[in-house]
């Protein structure tokens, strides 16, 4: 007779009677990224910036011009959340936007100057920070970690 509660014996798993949160992966993530923003934000705060607009200044910076909806999806964060950083940023001087050619409906972001200097400023600020966060792993194992990652991120696509 099937049993509805799982009695496997595998530490990660929350449905299972021998869980401990030690053991499972989004305890750790969820743990790394929020001290991870702690971090970010502190720093960032020392030249008058945020995770968000580091976020959107760098998705610009490795993708040129990018679309709102773009920057939304590669930022994983709403969409109006990211028009109001935008256009924060813009007031800012260090985006300018513009109608896409092809969909007048579409707004086109790219950086400017002074958001490329900005890079520049968060780059001195956050070098420490990101080599200290992986100090001890080889080039090799930081890549292996990005494509587990990449796996479970895919993994949770919205249905």
């Amino acid at each position: 007779m099937s049993n509805s509660k799982n009695t496997g014996h595998s530490h990660h798993d929350p449905a299972s009677e021998d869980f401990r949160k030690e053991d499972f992966p989004f305890y750790w993530l969820a743990r790394v990224h929020g001290r991870y923003t702690q971090n970010m934000e502190r720093l960032l705060k020392k030249i008058d910036l945020d995770v968000p607009r580091w976020r959107v200044l760098w998705i610009l910076n490795e993708n040129g011009e990018s679309s709102i909806s773009e920057i939304s999806t590669h930022a994983i964060a709403k969409l109006s959340t990211i028009t109001k950083i935008v256009y924060r940023m813009k007031d800012d001087g260090l985006v300018d936007t513009s109608p896409s050619p092809e969909d007048g409906r579409v707004t086109q972001v790219r950086i400017t100057e002074l958001g490329l200097q900005n890079i520049e400023r968060m780059q001195d600020v956050t070098r420490e920070l990101f080599q200290r966060s992986f100090k001890g792993l080889t080039e090799a194992q930081v890549q292996r970690l990005n494509r587990m990652l990449e796996v479970v991120f895919h993994n949770l696509e919205t249905l």
